[in-house]
């Protein structure tokens, strides 16, 4: 007499099909990649946020640049169009949204290399790197120095640039950089150095380079160029004063 078969009998091919059906979605899921990587390295995630970044600003430098070609086309009816478009080219250049030439003042912000066991008493580590305050400090000097146009690191800055640290990292723009900082100034070379002398903020920096060795170069270039401004331009926060 045949025995009755036993109820894994069926439950095993089940469990098999459906094993099977899953590695399949896996592997149509993945196209051979892992579908659980590791944690990436922080650096380089930073890395690929910067060549995102770059990238789409010179997308958007070459998209306005069709915007004013295609702008400045005469077309019936534009004399107003054109008269308002030449009050805007006098406008460009002081807003920093064209390429300018002119001697340069170069300031560069650098922690310090000192070992923190040889730190003083009383000190302590944050006396060993560059802080926001400090970058903004010798911005705000070369901008009250006459400055008439400026860069921060490879990105060309206007009046209204936010100037943010995080930790030791400065954020310019969507973009992440680490020391050393370097701000570059066009104008007058005797009166933007001057005014970095002059500066109260700047003059407290400069007492931490003599106490533990924070870096401060300044420099001055007889011919650079600077490209125009590519960020956005829009005031979020502002209010008109009454």
């Amino acid at each position: 007499m045949r025995r009755p078969r036993s109820r894994w009998a069926y439950a095993v091919p089940v469990v098999a099909l459906a094993a099977g059906s899953l590695f399949g979605v896996s592997a149509s899921t993945s196209q051979g990649s892992d579908l659980r990587p590791g944690t990436r390295d922080l650096v380089q995630v930073v890395q690929a946020g910067n060549r995102r970044v770059a990238d789409q600003a010179a997308g958007v430098k070459g998209l306005q640049g069709e915007v004013d070609s295609l702008s400045k086309k005469d077309a019936p009816g534009s004399g107003k169009l054109a008269s308002t478009q030449q009050q805007a080219d006098g406008y460009a250049a002081s807003a920093g949204l064209t390429s300018v030439t002119g001697q340069v003042v170069s300031v560069s912000l650098n922690d310090s290399k000192r070992d923190p066991s040889t730190l003083p008493d009383g000190a302590n580590l944050d006396w060993l790197v560059v802080h926001q305050q400090d970058v903004q400090a010798v911005v705000n000097a070369l901008w009250a120095g006459g400055a008439t146009s400026m860069m921060l690191m490879d990105q060309r800055v206007i009046s209204t640039s936010a100037v943010r640290c995080v930790g030791n990292t400065l954020l310019l723009q969507g973009r992440v950089y680490s020391p050393p900082f370097v701000i570059r100034a066009m104008g007058d070379p005797a009166k933007l150095r001057q005014a970095l002398t002059d500066d109260p903020a700047v003059a407290n920096y400069r007492a931490y380079v003599d106490a533990v060795g924070l870096g401060y170069d300044v420099k001055t270039e007889t011919k650079a160029t600077f490209p125009a401004y590519v960020g956005g331009t829009d005031l979020k926060f502002a209010k008109v004063k009454k």
